[in-house]
């Protein structure tokens, strides 16, 4: 069953966008995903077609009507869960997007303006994701990450599955750094041990700095992963200054 993905927004022209290129465009090509943009506006009021209105209680900015929003994902509701991209939600990680990417696909809304009236969210059960800490100007471009980040898990669209196991979130810790030709660049030589040929080595070599940078960039994330390990949490190391 070929995985969908049909998104809610006021600028449909956004997509594919970066979606239609590489991996994630040729897949698209193949009939491996489907993507869908629809156009809110299309279910606005009047002959104008209004989408928003002010918020109740004063305040700056506009609102998004719920009714508008209502009538929109009624007109593409299926099994696949909907989404709604928004600071507030719940972090976007790297098992949800395989979890997403498990499934038949998703419904995303993207905000814009002020936000969107909570009824909406409430009625239709919308789950709620935030792609980090910051606030941009609408959804879009969060669904685009929450997008490539699950279709890159699909099966077939990237050319080798190991490197899926081996990358940044994968076992909870941050990647490995990365060397190529040629060895020695500008006096930077690359680590002796990864001309080594021994692979047990470099293994140990790279599950150590996986340690390392996770410990020192993200202790929240190392403090999970030895809680994962111990049963129990395990206070952090402090980050290096």
């Amino acid at each position: 069953m070929t995985w969908r993905a049909s998104v809610l927004t006021l600028f449909p022209g956004v997509f594919p966008g970066p979606l239609g290129e590489s991996l994630a465009g040729r897949a698209l090509a193949r009939g491996d995903w489907a993507l869908s943009a629809h156009d809110i506006r299309d279910h606005g009021i009047g002959r104008h077609r209004n989408v928003d209105d002010t918020p109740f209680g004063g305040g700056a900015g506009m609102v998004l009507r719920p009714d508008v929003l209502d009538a929109a994902l009624a007109a593409i509701a299926d099994d696949r869960p909907a989404i709604v991209l928004t600071p507030r939600g719940r972090p976007l990680t790297q098992a949800m997007a395989r979890a997403l990417a498990a499934g038949p696909g998703v419904v995303l809304l993207c905000g814009r303006y002020e936000g969107i009236d909570q009824r909406v969210i409430e009625a239709r059960g919308l789950i709620e994701v935030s792609i980090g800490d910051y606030v941009l100007s609408g959804g879009e471009p969060a669904a685009l990450v929450l997008l490539d980040a699950c279709v890159r898990l699909l099966p077939g669209v990237m050319g080798a599955a190991a490197s899926a196991e081996e990358e940044s979130f994968a076992a909870g810790l941050l990647e490995y750094p990365h060397y190529t030709r040629p060895a020695d660049w500008q006096g930077r030589r690359v680590p002796e041990v990864l001309l080594s040929g021994h692979h047990a080595e470099v293994a140990a070599w790279r599950a150590a700095e996986a340690a390392r940078l996770t410990r020192e960039r993200r202790p929240d994330l190392w403090a999970a992963h030895l809680t994962d390990l111990h049963g129990a949490p395990v206070a952090a190391a402090p980050a290096a200054p």
